[in-house]
């Protein structure tokens, strides 16, 4: 693609230099630069690309997309905003892959993973070759590539949707984190179904109020476009959760058909007759396409909503209910997400990432529904992170647990202690004693105690990091993964 034919994908850009120069990858990473490539000076956080520009000229950029002239002999693309240039121009270089497959995106605060790895099942049970994205890894073509974090750059998410475009892939499913939104990483990406699934406290830090929390999740439902089309593979559809009350709000910023799913309140899709064992869960479903019975091999009823969010979706994509039905009752569950730590002990293990006040709360509620001994919880909160949810999540720890380890999750360059200060803060204020609660900076030796203390019957629940396989501490990452540790502490357990 030449340079002109980039320049021209923005209105307002003024080109400098020779626009006929042919450009064969794009980059925002100067060390990344070759021959051949245009150079964008993506403004950062703490850096400013411009900075690097140089560097990437020395490398062998052919031109460079920027917000200001620089004082380089070069070909330049001056644009306002060169993380908006950057999603027009990498869709319009990959060729717009997302409109050549079926884009299903999730967003909300939770069970935005799960809800993805079942839609993906269901769908790949259909013979149809998919691709997903989103917080533990992105995978298709059979190959799994981690992620750093939930939603990639803009740049990165087109090139990979045009690899898996290129690779025969027909639906790809993703979460949206409210991050992405606000910093437009999936704009130009053609989602043909947006769903949402809650809106509870997270992420304050970067978004201030729940008010602009939600108006950027909104973001992702307005983005569906204003074109209501009457053919159906053109339709774009809004998939609300509409036993939370941002589905509202959501609803009356789309122009897309919106479909319903919930269990209190009334919607398309609707689940009852709920029932929660140490096993799986059972629920019945009416649907616009029908009702069946389906009992889940996974816990809780958060895990309800998220199967009601996969099943809406794939009837969307016209697959039968029992089809669905067969899908669902065969997935064992998601790394991480209410995951079992089962070495033959007579007391329960779980590993979960419940990481705000609701996650934490829905998780509980679930252990609480089939413990039948004591309940003793393992949790931290992440440094550099909302401070606010630290206490509140010392509170609903202490409301649904006999016993509370409060420990470090992430703490990332703040000092440990002073997390664990503010938590604790949560359980004084609601009058937590003292011998119903312990202290324990160093998470290995909370879970150590937590489970040196289960007797029959009990659970102990892990939380807050689930999945992940790293504990960020000044700084520096540590190998730590909360299923091995709970393993070794098991095992080496004198019974």
């Amino acid at each position: 693609m030449k340079v002109n034919e980039l320049s021209a994908c923005l209105a307002t850009s003024r080109l400098y230099g020779d626009g006929e120069v042919e450009i064969t990858d794009l980059q925002t990473d100067s060390r990344r630069v070759s021959p051949g490539d245009l150079f964008i000076c993506l403004p950062g956080h703490t850096v400013d690309g411009h900075k690097f520009a140089p560097q990437a000229v020395a490398s062998g950029a052919s031109a460079i997309v920027c917000e200001h002239k620089l004082e380089l002999d070069i070909p330049q693309i001056v644009v306002d905003d060169c993380r908006f240039a950057m999603s027009v121009m990498s869709n319009a270089f990959f060729g717009s892959p997302s409109s050549r497959m079926r884009m299903i995106g999730v967003t909300g605060t939770n069970g935005k993973t799960t809800t993805t790895y079942l839609i993906e099942r269901i769908m790949q049970d259909q013979n149809m070759k998919t691709g997903l994205i989103g917080t533990i890894q992105m995978r298709y073509d059979g190959k799994s590539y981690p992620m750093s974090g939930t939603t990639p750059e803009s740049l990165d998410l087109q090139r990979s949707l045009h690899d898996m475009a290129s690779k025969g892939v027909e639906c790809c499913v993703m979460e949206v984190s409210s991050h992405a939104l606000q910093q437009g990483r999936v704009k130009g990406a053609d989602f043909r179904t947006a769903i949402f699934t809650n809106l509870t406290q997270d992420h304050l830090d970067y978004h201030h109020t729940m008010e602009e929390y939600r108006a950027v999740k909104g973001l992702f439902f307005s983005r569906l476009g204003n074109v209501i089309s009457p053919w159906k593979e053109e339709r774009k559809y809004a998939v609300l959760n509409a036993d939370d009350e941002a589905s509202h709000y959501f609803a009356t910023q789309t122009a897309a058909e919106v479909i319903t799913y919930g269990i209190d309140n009334n919607a398309n899709v609707r689940a009852s007759q709920i029932s929660i064992t140490a096993k799986g869960t059972f629920f019945h479903v009416d649907t616009f396409k029908g009702e069946t019975d389906i009992s889940l091999r996974m816990v809780g009823k958060f895990n309800v909503y998220n199967a009601l969010a996969a099943i809406t979706a794939a009837l969307l994509e016209d697959v039968s209910l029992s089809d669905i039905k067969t899908s669902l009752e065969a997935i064992d569950g998601v790394a991480g997400r209410v995951e079992s730590v089962d070495e033959g002990q007579e007391y329960a293990v779980i590993v979960d990432y419940a990481h705000t006040p609701d996650g934490l709360e829905n998780v509980l509620r679930t252990v609480c529904e089939f413990a039948t001994g004591k309940v003793l919880t393992v949790f931290g909160c992440g440094g550099d992170r909302d401070r606010t949810k630290r206490p509140l999540m010392g509170k609903i720890a202490a409301k649904y647990s006999d016993m509370v380890f409060v420990t470090s999750d992430n703490p990332r360059t703040e000092d440990p202690e002073l997390i664990l200060k503010d938590i604790e803060a949560g359980l004084v204020e609601d009058g937590v004693t003292s011998d119903r609660y312990h202290m324990i900076v160093d998470r290995r030796e909370a879970i150590g105690k937590a489970i040196e203390m289960a007797s029959s019957g009990d659970v102990v629940l892990i939380a807050g990091k689930g999945h992940e396989t790293y504990q960020l501490i000044g700084g520096v990452v540590h190998d730590f993964d909360d299923r091995i540790v709970a393993k070794e502490v098991i095992r080496g357990r004198s019974y």
